[in-house]
């Protein structure tokens, strides 16, 4: 890419250098001085008086020309040597021209830039193998910006690539520039939507932003993450996260429990997750059966009902209707995380616990009673069972 712009340069200096230093017309210039052809032809005139040949009128008149003609020429050669002189004025300005040509381009110039770019192409594959499978040292910020030129160069080149706008966006993330993160997730989610990586980085990105619409549009990735995974351990402190910059701490805890549960003892998160259940006051995880609930609420739905309540609750698929656990919010908008619990029993000894074969139910209650009146609309889960594995996770969707 360097040697187009030197070519330019060169052949600029060259037409510059013809311009000023074209040679001009020179003639031939004779094998003796002006000085002695003019002795010499005095000479001549000289002999032919003496011979007769020349009168003494005629050689005063041909000495007096042969002077006019020798002080012209003199006057000649004179403007000759000044021209030449003057050659030296374009010569010291065409090289002044250069050396601040030169220095102004080495300060402002971006040839370095040039190379860089060149190098980022070339080494484009080095650099994603260190920054993603951690091979060599790892990138410094010079090179992680290089990574990203390399980057934006193929996508402008070979149009969109999904694992490109994401590896975009994650050093965006990375640098603190947060807008144009986002921008790149979203890019990569249009080509691949369901990709749950990609949704988890996106909703880290929103989480970083931290305004209310940002903060509701990660509970959305991190939901559609919940609904085919349910115990993505990412997913679910990510959700916990959301819920407590939300200031819902009541659902944040409620995600924390469910992940503590998850998490082995030596998992590095483990501790920050005890950490964050003591700074809300939670020492203890609620024993016994738990069921993790990712409910969708339609946001036309909550808006249509503002005064609505929901009730979520896991009853039996054999024996007494009366719920096993209930909860009970403001019917929320978009996804929710919550948890049913053996403590969420409405009547002591008939609980999560007594039964093995359970269904969830979500209803948007107009009443405000968890009995079923006209008007109001539910979803229900498919049966449940608690026979290999006490914790069970579930996703609902509450639509018209």
């Amino acid at each position: 890419m360097m040697w187009p712009l030197l070519s330019a340069a060169v052949l600029m200096l060259l037409l510059s250098a013809t311009v000023l230093f074209w040679p001009r017309r020179s003639k031939e210039l004779p094998l003796q001085t002006p000085a002695q052809l003019f002795e010499e032809r005095l000479q001549l005139l000289a002999l032919a008086r003496d011979a007769g040949e020349l009168a003494e009128q005629d050689f005063d008149s041909a000495a007096q020309e042969l002077k006019s003609q020798f002080l012209l020429q003199q006057q000649q050669l004179q403007q000759t040597d000044n021209s030449s002189a003057n050659w030296r004025l374009p010569l010291v300005l065409l090289m002044l021209t250069l050396l601040i040509v030169a220095g102004v381009y080495a300060s402002t110039g971006h040839y370095r830039q040039l190379l860089q770019w060149q190098q980022a192409q070339q080494n484009l594959s080095q650099y994603g193998e260190r920054a993603l499978l951690n091979q060599g040292e790892p990138l410094s910020d010079q090179e992680v910006e290089l990574f990203a030129l390399a980057l934006r160069t193929r996508l402008a080149n070979e149009g969109d690539d999904a694992v490109a706008w994401m590896l975009l966006g994650r050093i965006r993330m990375s640098q603190g520039v947060l807008e144009q993160a986002v921008a790149a997730f979203e890019k990569a989610l249009k080509l691949t939507p369901e990709r749950s990586p990609l949704l988890l980085s996106y909703a880290q990105a929103l989480i970083l932003l931290g305004d209310d619409d940002s903060l509701a549009r990660a509970g959305r990735a991190v939901a559609r993450v919940l609904s085919r995974d349910a115990e993505n351990t990412d997913a679910l402190s990510l959700m916990a996260l959301i819920a407590y910059e939300k200031g819902d701490f009541t659902e944040a805890a409620s995600a924390w429990q469910i992940l503590l549960r998850q998490l082995p003892a030596d998992d590095p998160r483990y501790a920050a997750v005890q950490q964050r259940l003591e700074q809300l006051n939670i020492d203890k995880m609620p024993e016994g059966r738990q069921i993790s609930v990712t409910l969708y609420v339609d946001p036309a739905l909550a808006q249509a009902n503002p005064n609505a309540s929901l009730f979520l609750f896991a009853k039996a698929v054999e024996g007494a209707a009366l719920p096993l656990a209930v909860q009970r919010i403001p019917l929320p908008s978009g996804e929710q995380q919550l948890v049913l619990t053996e403590q969420m029993a409405m009547q002591p000894g008939w609980s999560l616990a007594n039964a093995d074969k359970v269904q969830v139910v979500a209803r948007m209650s107009l009443s405000g009673t968890v009995e079923q009146r006209p008007g109001d609309i539910q979803t229900a889960s498919e049966v449940l069972s608690f026979s290999t594995d006490p914790l069970l996770s579930v996703s609902l969707k509450l639509e018209p």
